[in-house]
């Protein structure tokens, strides 16, 4: 193999390594100053804001998500090339792959990366509805075993919830955190699902919604309403938003938490 095509192979595969190794420095190192990357969910321009892309990444990937190359072509000239991928990246049971691009040139006797282009193809809508309703089964299972590290997995560093109780609107995963663990604290027996679960998928958003169902300590059985929106980011679906309500009953001013479906 000429000796271009091997340098440029071994840069991409340690490139990669680092990735999933989480080591910025190295994920950085072999990229040109004005890099152009059309990522899966942004453009970016210049290896600063290329840098500030991976940190949400990486905590993204230590769920336990793969990146990991799985086929590699390298073309070059004498300073200019490409190269071009297939990849596995995402959680187990993620057969899709990570379509990368690169376009690299010679800078003082070495190749760096000028143009990075990521894409997983249009995702399969009956498979990003089975996608979303396993986050939501995930949440049952997790629920009933107080798993609320589990739980929180799916929840999007920026959700907006608007829960049953005050405040307005709850901001941030952190916040809905304190939501679920007062709920877990104050419920030593509880369950959650959703029973006519509907989910409407497209592309990178979707939409879920249907009857909250709660019981606690097997007898006691509330019925809410749920709304929630949620985006494919970096291969895995997050909540970017929650809506939960009871009916509010005019005569009373209360809310009518005692219907049932």
């Amino acid at each position: 193999m000429p000796a271009n095509e091997e340098q440029i192979r071994d840069l991409i595969e340690h490139w990669a390594e680092a990735v999933h190794r989480g080591d910025l420095g190295t994920v950085l190192a072999g990229h040109a100053a004005d890099i152009v990357m059309y990522d899966v969910p942004q453009n970016v321009r210049g290896i600063e804001a290329y840098e500030k892309t991976w940190p949400p990444f990486f905590e993204w990937q230590a769920q336990g998500a793969a990146f990991e190359i799985e086929s590699l072509e390298v073309v070059a000239g004498d300073d200019v090339a490409f190269a071009h991928a297939l990849l596995r990246c995402g959680m187990p049971g993620d057969d899709r792959r990570l379509r990368l691009t690169l376009g690299l040139r010679k800078e003082g006797g070495r190749w760096v990366v000028a143009h990075e282009h990521h894409s997983f193809p249009i995702a399969d809508e009956d498979e990003a509805v089975r996608e979303v309703r396993r986050v939501h089964e995930r949440w049952y299972a997790g629920t009933a075993a107080k798993d609320l590290d589990g739980m929180m997995a799916a929840i999007a560093d920026d959700v907006v919830s608007y829960e049953h109780d005050a405040p307005l609107r709850h901001v941030g995963v952190e916040a809905v955190r304190e939501v679920c663990a007062r709920g877990l604290d104050e419920d030593p027996d509880v369950r959650f699902d959703v029973p006519d679960l509907k989910i409407l998928a497209r592309e990178d958003l979707a939409v879920a919604w249907g009857l909250n169902r709660v019981l606690v300590g097997g007898s006691a059985e509330t019925w809410s309403r749920g709304t929630r929106v949620f985006e494919r980011r970096n291969g895995a679906w997050v909540m970017i938003h929650q809506h939960v309500s009871y009916p509010y009953d005019p005569g009373t001013g209360e809310a009518a938490t005692g219907l049932r479906p």
